[in-house]
């Protein structure tokens, strides 16, 4: 399995009966993809640029879906830039995946029988354990991007115990989610005052 499958299987798991917030964790995953780009050598941090190196990418397709989606020329992508540009909807791309592969089903609410979508339900299968498992034994990557996102009680791992670039790249989720936090408390603030003034009227 890859990073962003397993740091999908801890958000749900650590959600259950609730739904995880689209936002945070597609930011999550484009950061848990560009770690699995890493550490298969398809990219290299210079600075906070994403420079892409071999063509060695993971057999997974939404992984090599985020590989051809690299800038390959200079200047090339900050991962402040790729957060938020693959990031857009990814969580919804990768559900998809999960449930045409059999892992996960989705729980129509009794009232509404005939929506196309309900809340995602993890199915258990050997990727589901592996995650957990993963997550268990506070695997340092995954455990510092469970943190990073907001998804789990674990704290973060030390940065000491990060490959090389990681650390950057959980950093970058953790200030993109904080500024994502900051974005929806103006517009619900916005929207307060502009609710009070027609009250008003």
């Amino acid at each position: 399995m890859t990073t962003p499958r397993d740091i999908l299987f801890t958000a749900l798991d650590a959600a259950p009966g609730r739904t995880v917030d689209r936002g945070e964790l597609s930011l999550g995953l484009a950061g848990a993809e560009l770690i699995d780009l890493i550490a298969a050598r398809a990219v290299e941090l210079d600075g906070d640029h994403i420079v892409p190196a071999d063509e060695r990418v993971p057999d997974d397709a939404l992984l090599q879906a985020a590989a051809s989606a690299l800038v390959r020329e200079e200047p090339y992508e900050t991962v402040e830039d790729w957060l938020w540009r693959r990031g857009r909807d990814l969580a919804a791309a990768y559900l998809t995946a999960l449930e045409a592969e059999g892992l996960l089903t989705r729980q129509r609410s009794r009232w509404t029988p005939f929506r196309a979508e309900g809340e995602p339900e993890l199915l258990d299968s050997p990727a589901r354990s592996g995650a957990t498992d993963r997550m268990t034994a506070r695997e340092p990557v995954l455990t510092a991007l469970a943190a990073a996102v907001g998804v789990h009680d674990e704290a973060a791992a030390d940065s000491a115990d990060l490959p090389d670039g990681v650390e950057a790249v959980v950093a970058a989720v953790g200030e993109a989610e904080l500024e994502l936090a900051a974005a929806r408390q103006r517009r619900d603030v916005e929207q307060a005052a502009f609710d009070n003034i027609w009250r008003a009227v």
